[in-house]
């Protein structure tokens, strides 16, 4: 630095760029380092640092983003303890969160670690629960830790390596490696600098190999970076200089030696055209042997690429590739660039060939065991004193019994693995223990899963993970029920009051319809004006029995009666269905008909003892605190309900569906619920968040319920009887039901008396012709109203005749003009 320098190309250590950058940002002097990986040199401290090398930060988001293509949840990270190990798990970590996982442990060790260090590291998380490492080191320290590992059989089946581009630098680096060396790698996944194989780079790999007679020559991609990099700076400087930059010098008051000090710190001046030279730098676009060599705004490389490789045999095969363009692909990315596709769309089609995993096992391994420490899986059971049939204590093992129980245990057999565990009971055994308390029992580590009737809430799932519901519910209202005698007036309850009024109307306005009709036609609606009223009454309330006597001779009477009489077969048919289920069922003995009549009354209202339906009342639906009654077991249910509120009792009691369905059947349907399913929800194991066997045992659960093993465990434990559920005015039948129908019979009716007086007026202008003219002038001048009146009255009395007489005078007519004519 003493001999002014305008550029600096490296250095390989992340460690080292740290420190230098501090000096050339004072020097004004870009350093182009080409080994060091560190995210944290992009900060804003380091604006000289330029960074000819892919950055680690989106190594971190390919590692994160193959960890979820197999859904592994939890990995533990190995690391060497300096800034570069660190802040790259760091970035890790946040790539993981991003895809709902987590390093679930760091295992750091440092730098100057020994043999023994690393051994008594991998000894401790060989106990924990994940089986996935990424492996973050230098080359100094990793192929020992695979050798380590070898030793504790922890590169056998069922475990996961996932190595940075540390170890395919280490194998470029080698002409060959050899075979003890490749079988400590056997099954590890490794992340490589995708380098594009161009004629450029083959070409040149070609001239440096005879130009070193015929020695075989190896280069990792750090080498091609480093070649790059004193490529860029020439050609930076080269366009600065022709650009009309200059390269001076001027001394820094800054920097000026201390006493006894050997760094000489006054010999050191800053370039004065530092800033722009950077800036030339960062604006450099050309072809090298590592590709591209562009930077975007963050002065990164653009397209940044990585080779994903599996090490088997004697070497390694890709098994695909990954991008921030395309994410893990098994296209070149160059190629997945020319073709200008989406990235939506190709992130959604994420693709890798096969993998020979550790122990050569081509199944993808689960990522996780139980922790090898000796201890079981901690399962809390609610220690119940009311409906013990879905879970209790038990003198039995494992100590507890029931039908939640015998649900999870049957979901465990399904798994291929074999899940210790020791049930412990929560609760007093006097009082139902509280479920919310129970399920933050297990989010504070005292427990590692609740196994019982535990209702999936929202407030439940933000601290704890669910498996797939096993038995639906929600909170319905229970009342009690009686039989009542039958009133008086039942025979009117089946129809609404709307219901009745409509249907008695169309019963008049079909037979007054039908009277028209069949008026000119039949004698048997022909006769007095009393007489016709009366047959107009009978014939409209006959039809309902069927028993009307009058014949219909016209095609539009019939027409419209067919269509009637098909609407009173189903009114008939209707009414006598409802009329029987009123009189046989059972009748409510309150007046709450739902959860809206039960808000809005002031009476008491029952709920289980540690049951989520007392909050849901109070904060939810907004119930008075002092209206909830406390019950602690199902003989508490039926004493307080059957008391009612008058004497000390409640008016309904508010819970969930299953837990009422077994308090129906044990009481011979003495209760009912009304109004529906106020809440939707279900029963689910309980287990600490990101808990890879919450998601196996959803799957378990569902095989149980396809296979018919689920309802076999219910019909076990919960054998139950079928109560009718009353619904208040569910027997009534309003008009919503049939106004269709009563539509389409009006219609028919309109149209029919249309068609109707259409052919009385066409009948009535020929039956009418105009009067001859010497007639009308003998006739004396009048007033113009009772002309009009006259010609209604003989229009009412035509329309009054009978059709036959109408047609004969209309023969006898046209007879008249033909021999007048």
């Amino acid at each position: 630095m003493e001999n002014d320098v305008v550029a600096v190309v490296g250095p390989v250590s992340s460690g080292i760029a740290h420190v230098i950058s501090h000096v050339v940002n004072e020097l004004h002097v870009p350093l182009l380092s080409f080994g060091a990986t560190d995210p944290t040199l992009s900060a804003l401290q380091y604006p000289y640092f330029v960074r000819t090398t892919q950055n680690d930060y989106f190594q971190m988001y390919a590692i994160a983003d193959f960890v979820d293509y197999y859904r592994w949840k939890k990995v533990i990270a190995i690391y060497v303890d300096d800034d570069n190990g660190r802040n790259g798990v760091s970035v890790l970590g946040d790539a993981m969160s991003k895809k709902r996982a987590k390093i679930s442990y760091k295992a750091a060790f440092p730098p100057e670690a020994k043999e023994s260090d690393i051994s008594d590291l991998l000894n401790e998380v060989n106990l924990m629960e994940s089986r996935v490492y990424v492996l973050h080191v230098n080359p100094d320290h990793g192929l020992a830790i695979f050798s380590i590992a070898k030793r504790l059989r922890m590169m056998d089946s069922g475990y996961v390596w996932i190595a940075t581009d540390w170890l395919p630098s280490v194998l470029d680096s080698l002409d060959s490696p050899d075979t003890d060396t490749m079988d400590l790698l056997q099954g590890v996944v490794a992340f490589r600098h995708h380098i594009p194989d161009t004629d450029l780079k083959k070409s040149f790999l070609s001239r440096l190999k005879s130009q070193r007679d015929n020695e075989t020559v190896s280069f990792n991609s750090y080498a091609l970076y480093a070649y790059d990099s004193v490529w860029l700076a020439a050609r930076a400087l080269d366009a600065y200089l022709n650009e009309g930059g200059n390269v001076s010098f001027s001394s820094d008051p800054k920097l000026r030696d201390t006493n006894g000090s050997m760094l000489q710190l006054a010999s050191l001046r800053t370039f004065d055209g530092g800033p722009q030279f950077l800036k030339t730098i960062l604006g450099m676009n050309f072809t090298g042997l590592s590709g591209q060599v562009e930077f975007d705004m963050d002065k990164n490389l653009v397209h940044p690429a990585y080779d994903i490789l599996n090490i088997g045999g004697s070497g390694s095969r890709r098994i695909g590739y990954w991008s921030n363009h395309s994410g893990l692909s098994v296209i070149a990315p160059e190629v997945l660039y020319e073709k200008k596709s989406s990235k939506t769309s190709l992130k959604s089609n994420q693709e890798l060939y096969s993998v020979i995993w550790p122990g050569e096992a081509t199944t993808t391994p689960r990522g996780w065991v139980f922790p090898n420490n000796g201890q079981p899986l901690r399962i809390a059971v609610p220690n119940r004193v009311s409906y013990t049939d879905f879970v209790s204590k038990s003198k039995n093992p494992p100590g507890v019994q029931g039908y939640c129980i015998d649900v999870f245990e049957a979901a465990l057999k399904l798994l291929n693995y074999p899940v210790p565990r020791q049930y412990i009971l929560f609760g007093n055994g006097e009082r139902n223990p509280s479920y919310n308390e129970l399920v933050e029992q297990v989010a504070q580590n005292n427990f590692d899963a609740v196994v019982g009737d535990v209702t999936i809430v929202t407030n439940r799932t933000r601290i704890v993970d669910f498996t797939q519901p096993f038995m639906p519910s929600g909170l319905v209202v229970v009342v009690p029920v009686e039989e009542k005698k039958s009133s008086p007036w039942s025979f009117l309850e089946p129809f609404t009051a709307q219901m009745w009024l409509v249907t008695g109307a169309f019963f008049l306005f079909v037979g007054t319809a039908v009277w028209i009709l069949e008026h000119r036609h039949n004698p048997e609606f022909r006769g007095s004006p009393r007489k016709q009223l009366i047959t107009v009454f009978w014939f409209s309330f006959s039809t309902m029995f069927f028993s009307h006597r009058e014949n219909t001779v016209s095609g539009l009477g019939r027409l419209v009666l067919i269509i009637w009489l098909f609407v009173v077969l189903i009114i008939n048919s209707s009414y006598t269905a409802s009329l029987t289920s009123i009189l046989t069922v059972q009748q409510l003995s309150s007046q709450i008909e739902g959860i809206d009549s039960l808000i809005s009354s002031t009476q008491p209202i029952g709920i289980q003892d540690g049951s989520f339906a007392r909050k849901y009342l109070i904060d939810d639906l907004n119930i008075a605190e002092s209206r909830i009654v406390t019950l602690k077991n199902m003989e508490d249910y039926i004493d307080a309900l059957q008391r009612g509120p008058k004497a000390g009792g409640v008016v309904a009691v508010v819970d969930e569906l299953p837990y009422i369905e077994v308090l129906m059947s044990r009481t011979d349907c003495k209760f009912t619920t009304v109004g529906q399913e106020f809440t939707k929800s279900g029963w689910g194991f309980a287990f600490q968040r990101d808990s890879p066997l919450a998601v196996d045992l959803s799957t378990a659960i569902l095989q149980l319920s396809e296979s018919g093993d689920l309802q076999r465990i219910h019909d076990k434990w919960l054998n139950k009887k079928e109560c009718a559920t009353v619904d208040a005015n569910s027997n009534k039948l309003a008009l919503t039901s049939f106004w269709g129908l009563f539509l389409i019979c009006g219609i028919a009716c309109v149209i029919a008396l249309i068609i109707f007086f259409a052919r009385i007026f066409c009948q009535y202008n020929k039956f009418s012709p105009e009067p001859e003219k010497t007639d009308k002038e003998m006739q004396p001048v009048r007033s113009r109203r009772p002309s009009r009146t006259r010609s209604l009255k003989k229009l009412m009395v035509f329309v009054d005749r009978r059709e036959a007489d109408i047609k004969e005078i209309l023969r006898e007519n046209k007879k008249r003009r033909h021999s007048i004519g």
